[in-house]
């Protein structure tokens, strides 16, 4: 495949996604029978293990072992898959959870936004960074692995400055919203 298809194919996931994501946030959740209240700690767990694989890809590429960072991004870009999936279902198949919602009733009453005021604006910061950040590293990293997978060597170093850093922090991000909305998750 020529890069001129692989890049828009590349646009295309990357527009689909954030299109699919926005809408899932805007529809009811569908009825499918699923217990899904598991998946956002599988979550955390998968951004935690991108985020580790992407600091072990870093150190090998330092190293210069080449097959072992190939082979470590490849894992960090599969995760990142798996968690994409992962994610769509969960919130396909339930409602969005909300911050300081402590009884669990799906609104936020005075008492429970007074109760979590001090923080509230820490944590909407932290998810609306990981949002937007989110969105725009997907055509990055599918770029950057594109690159890299092709020999274009000389462009995957380019854009893998870009994408790496960009990448780790949605990664950690993912993890540290996962713990601060946690509480607030029906048991």
């Amino acid at each position: 495949m020529n890069e001129k298809s692989t890049n828009r194919i590349i646009f295309a996931i990357s527009v689909a996604v954030p299109v699919l994501v926005a809408i899932l946030f805007y529809t009811p959740a569908l009825n499918l029978n699923i217990n899904v209240s598991f998946l956002p700690k599988l979550h955390a767990i998968l951004n935690s293990t991108v985020a580790i694989l992407l600091l072990i890809g870093l150190y090998f590429i330092k190293a210069k072992n080449i097959k072992a960072h190939k082979l470590t991004m490849l894992g960090a870009f599969s995760t990142s898959a798996l968690f994409l999936i992962s994610y769509v279902i969960y919130h396909s198949a339930s409602e969005s959870t909300l911050f300081g919602d402590s009884n669990f009733d799906g609104t936020v009453s005075a008492e429970e936004s007074a109760a979590v005021s001090s923080i509230k604006m820490v944590y909407y910061i932290i998810l609306l960074s990981h949002i937007i950040l989110a969105a725009v590293i997907m055509p990055f990293i599918l770029i950057t692995v594109s690159h890299g997978l092709s020999a274009r060597f000389d462009k995957h170093r380019k854009i893998a400055k870009i994408t790496w850093p960009l990448w780790f922090y949605v990664a950690v991000t993912g993890v540290v919203v996962y713990f601060m909305i946690a509480p607030y998750y029906p048991h």
